[in-house]
């Protein structure tokens, strides 16, 4: 990192902890949020990455997504007006459900900290305007985690697309 870089990964957790469900440290969602920066290039940035139950992301997709159901993550772009002054150019607010990314990498069957990284790398991803709403849309993004989580030495998520 050089000297004019810095950046800022806020954790809020809101949850209840439960032993059963492991959930990765401070250290770790900052490192995966920094390797989706350093893909990037960006030089600063500022990111909000919020631990929830399913409870409350569902109140949230059903808000904002018109979907009454629990997910894994959602994205909130920052909507700050650019004449505002920042210190660091806030990206907006990662939501992660605790919950629901736990039984996911049950269900896949990868390692819990691997589907972890995938949905910080993918939400962060969406904050900074990628999507995959369409097919080219969707390959570009998906290439992008790939490359990400690769450097993180994590396994292409979509391995079963893969011929």
């Amino acid at each position: 990192m050089s000297k004019s870089s810095c950046y800022l990964v806020d954790i809020q957790e809101n949850y209840q902890p439960n032993s059963a469900i492991p959930v990765p440290g401070v250290s770790q969602l900052e490192s995966w949020a920094l390797a989706v920066f350093t893909h990037e290039n960006l030089s600063q940035a500022e990111v909000t990455l919020r631990l929830v139950d399913a409870a409350e992301i569902q109140d949230l997709n059903k808000r904002y997504r018109h979907q009454d159901k629990p997910t894994n993550v959602l994205s909130f772009p920052s909507d700050i007006p650019e004449q505002v002054a920042l210190d660091l150019p806030f990206l907006g607010d990662i939501i992660l459900c605790v919950p629901v990314i736990h039984q996911e990498a049950i269900d896949q069957q990868i390692p819990e900290l691997d589907r972890w990284a995938h949905m910080v790398v993918h939400g962060i991803l969406h904050l900074l305007h990628y999507d995959h709403m369409n097919d080219q849309d969707a390959k570009i993004m998906e290439e992008k985690e790939i490359l990400i989580l690769r450097s993180l030495n994590i396994n292409n998520p979509y391995h079963e697309d893969e011929e």
